[in-house]
């Protein structure tokens, strides 16, 4: 399987017309197609409901819709969904039992009330007790409930951040969560701050860059996943703290670590390890830092939508009311019984079970891709994703648009780069993108999944040494364009 690259070019070179322009493929013209995906350089269409403004379909409900055009449906075991943005949820080897079921009587009748906007105290304890044990022993200044907000998902955590900070200039890592976008865009000023796309920096946010950038563009907000979707790479150590530290320059840092546990270090002494840039605050409640985390990643629990901030108090208390007009709070009896799942003792056990299992997943997809002739240069050493360039495919295949299109034929989802490029006026040519040969591929998903997920990134190779002719062409469109995501 490793000549399948270097065969494949050969014989489609001279047959093959690259992609110069968006009209030269079908992939990128269905990509406009949908409702609010129009480029304002080229006008947008009318609005189908008077005042009503489209905000474009995003990676996941595009990638869904796509797939779903095509045959996928979440039951269908011959499909391998490689583009989830979510991890396995059931077992692991060394697991602490899962919770099968709540029994609400256990809380009371209380618990049927709303919960507090700014979640249950319990709770909020709870998320304190565990940030000082895991990162701020020794510490004299710990956090307390009063730091925490419970907010019902990542994104309306963001959210409501998003909603109290004021008419100040925002950074923002161009090449950050597929999401981000539209959720960014009530920050009046948003600033994309140039971030490595490059193998040879190992797509390391690069913190001297970023300290040149808040000066220049006197930035007063900057936003930072860590560790980093989708390129797999995290910063710790004196980075991480020299990051922590712009904060004390009036700079309010705001980090996304829903992947702090997903680090898989070489040294078994190092497993269970998770980062965090709560280690590097000095002052809980005067260094401007917000952290944004929760259940759905490292607790393998997306579906419950119980998350928190940890910042300081005039934070919580700002977010508190912007929840209260934003998304009311998240479940009360979700909140009660997310509490015993914060014990350190039953987190450490968690933590060290994730990253041996997701270890084993990464390793197996990376052999396989290396088998095909498609390396990763620079491994995921953190996440459970893999940040796929490939360019050195023959085109059209090269590019990622394209090739998602072509591995949906074969039954297999991923997700093109081109949705972690943040753009927030849409005004870029999508060739133009620092990210449109890239795939992002996840290795969430369960072992038998995976397999069926290489075994179809094997069969668009070797299909395209005598078929590449027939590629980008003929594509199934979607019957749900211009209402995409309402039958998912």
């Amino acid at each position: 399987m490793g000549s399948l690259v270097h065969s494949a070019t050969q014989s489609m070179k001279h047959t093959i017309k690259d992609i110069k322009i968006e009209t030269d493929s079908e992939a990128h013209q269905i990509l406009r197609e949908y409702v609010g995906n129009q480029s304002t350089l080229t006008g947008s269409d009318a609005e189908p409901i008077p005042g009503i403004r489209h905000p474009g379909a995003t990676g996941v409900i595009y990638c869904t819709d796509r797939a779903q055009a095509n045959g996928f449906s979440p039951d269908n075991e011959e499909w391998a969904n490689l583009g989830q943005g979510a991890p396995q949820v059931d077992d692991l080897p060394g697991a602490p039992p899962r919770i099968k079921y709540i029994d609400l009587a256990e809380y009371g009748d209380l618990v049927n009330e709303y919960a507090p906007t700014v979640g249950v105290k319990e709770l909020r304890e709870a998320v304190a007790k565990l940030y000082n044990e895991e990162y701020r022993k020794d510490k004299p200044s710990q956090y307390t409930y009063e730091n925490v907000c419970i907010v019902p998902g990542g994104r309306a955590g963001m959210a409501r951040v998003a909603a109290v900070i004021g008419d100040v200039y925002c950074g923002v890592s161009p090449d950050s969560h597929t999401t981000y976008s539209e959720v960014l865009s009530v920050f009046k000023r948003l600033v994309p701050v140039p971030t490595a796309l490059s193998a040879e920096d190992k797509y390391r946010l690069n913190i001297d860059q970023l300290k040149r950038e808040v000066n220049n563009l006197s930035l007063n907000v900057v936003v930072a996943s860590n560790p980093r979707n989708p390129t797999g790479q995290f910063i710790g150590g004196k980075d991480l703290e020299d990051l922590v530290k712009l904060s004390r320059d009036k700079t309010t840092i705001i980090l996304d670590e829903f992947y702090s546990w997903y680090l898989y270090p070489d040294s078994p002494a190092d497993l269970g390890k998770s980062l965090s840039g709560a280690q590097y605050v000095e002052d809980v409640d005067e260094d401007p830092v917000v952290i944004i985390d929760g259940l759905t990643k490292g607790f393998r629990l997306p579906g419950w939508r119980v998350c928190w901030v940890v910042a300081p108090k005039s934070v919580i208390s700002a977010i508190s009311q912007s929840g209260s007009f934003l998304d009311g709070g998240a479940s009360h009896p979700l909140q009660m019984a997310a509490i015993p799942l914060l014990e350190p003792a039953r987190v450490q056990q968690d933590k060290i079970a994730l990253q041996k299992a997701f270890r084993i997943k990464r390793d197996f997809v990376l052999a396989r891709l290396e088998k095909m002739g498609l390396k990763v240069p620079v491994p995921p050493q953190a996440t459970f994703y893999i940040w796929l360039d490939v360019s050195g495919l023959p085109a059209p295949l090269d590019n990622g648009l394209v090739f998602f299109e072509e591995l949906l034929k074969e039954k297999t989802i991923c997700v093109p780069g081109l949705f972690f490029d943040i753009n927030p006026a849409k005004r870029r040519n999508l060739l133009k993108s620092p990210c449109h040969h890239f795939v992002r591929l996840s290795f969430g998903p369960d072992m038998k999944t995976l397999d069926r997920g290489m075994n179809a990134i094997e069969r668009v190779l070797e299909k395209h040494k005598s078929h590449g002719h027939l590629m980008n062409k003929d594509l199934i469109r979607s019957p749900t364009m211009k209402t995409p995501g309402t039958d998912h």
